[in-house]
C-alpha cells in the first residue's frame, strides 16, 4: 500500500498530539506567509503547479500570480482565474521591483542554479518586499535516500507516495541547506530572517511500527537533520 498524502497528514496529526507546540512545516509555513500579507500586494507563486499555497491563502491575497515550468500543470491549476505563465525561477518575465512577495513551495531542492534564480527573485521584489519558502532540508533521511536513489525516483516515487509520475520532477538540493541559503541570499541583497527546521517523522511510515521508530527518533536526531525548512528572506534597498 502507498502512503498517501491523507495517510501522512493522520501520523501528523497523531504526532502533533504527543508533542504541543509541534505544527506541520505546511502549517508553519502559511502563518508566516499570513503574518507577512498586507492588502494590495502582488503575490507570486514561484512554481505554482496546480494549486498548493494561493488555494490555502484564498481571498487574503488580492493580487495573485503563478508562475510554473510546466504547462501541464498550469493548464489544469484548481484556481482557473488565477493569472499565470510558463516560467523558470531563473528567467522571470516580470519588471523589476514589480513584486511584493514571493512565495516557494517544493521549488528550492529543484532549482540547477540557484545563485541565477535568487537573483531574478531579488530583482523582481520591491525594496523590504519578501521571499518565503517550504523545502526540504538537504540532510533529512528522506533527501539523503532520494540522493541514494536517484536513478529511481520517477518510478519510487509514485509506488511509495501513490503520485503521478509525471509529478516526480528531479531534484538536486543545491539550495537546501543553512550556510547555501544565507550565502546565496546575501550575494543579491536578501537577509535571511527567518529559518525553521521542523522535524516530520512521516515519510516513512508505510506501517505503524515504522512510524512509531521514526517518531521515537525525529527528535533525537540533529536539527541539521529535520526534515523540512521554512524560511523567509526580506529585500535590502540595495543589493
Amino acid at each position: 500500500m502507498s502512503l498517501s498524502l491523507d495517510r501522512q497528514n493522520a501520523y501528523r496529526a497523531r504526532y502533533a498530539a504527543r508533542h504541543p507546540g509541534w505544527r506541520p512545516a505546511t502549517e508553519v509555513y502559511e502563518a508566516l506567509i499570513r503574518a507577512r500579507l498586507r492588502p494590495g500586494q502582488r503575490v507570486l507563486d514561484l512554481g505554482c503547479g496546480r494549486g498548493g499555497v494561493l488555494e490555502q491563502l484564498g481571498a487574503a491575497v488580492d493580487r495573485p500570480l503563478g508562475l510554473d515550468p510546466d504547462f501541464r500543470s498550469l493548464a489544469e491549476h484548481r484556481l482557473p482565474d488565477l493569472p499565470r505563465a510558463v516560467a523558470a525561477a531563473d528567467a522571470l518575465p516580470l519588471p523589476p521591483a514589480s513584486v511584493d512577495l514571493v512565495l516557494a513551495s517544493w521549488v528550492l531542492e529543484h532549482l540547477p542554479d540557484p545563485a541565477r534564480s535568487f537573483r531574478e527573485i531579488a530583482r523582481v521584489l520591491r525594496p523590504g518586499g519578501a521571499f518565503l519558502f517550504l523545502t526540504p532540508g538537504a540532510r533529512s533521511p528522506a533527501a539523503l535516500l532520494n540522493r541514494a536513489l536517484h536513478p529511481l525516483q520517477s518510478r519510487l516515487v509514485p509506488l511509495l507516495y501513490g503520485r503521478d509520475e509525471s509529478d516526480a520532477f528531479p531534484v538536486v538540493y543545491r539550495a537546501n541547506a543553512p550556510r547555501t541559503l544565507e550565502a546565496l541570499g546575501r550575494a543579491c541583497g536578501l537577509q535571511l530572517e527567518t529559518l525553521r527546521h521542523i522535524e516530520d517523522p512521516t515519510y516513512f511510515a508505510f506501517h505503524p511500527l515504522l512510524y512509531r521508530l521514526n517518531a521515537a527518533l525525529a527528535r533525537s536526531l540533529p536539527r541539521s537533520m529535520a526534515e523540512h525548512l521554512v524560511g523567509m528572506y526580506v529585500r535590502q534597498n540595495k543589493p
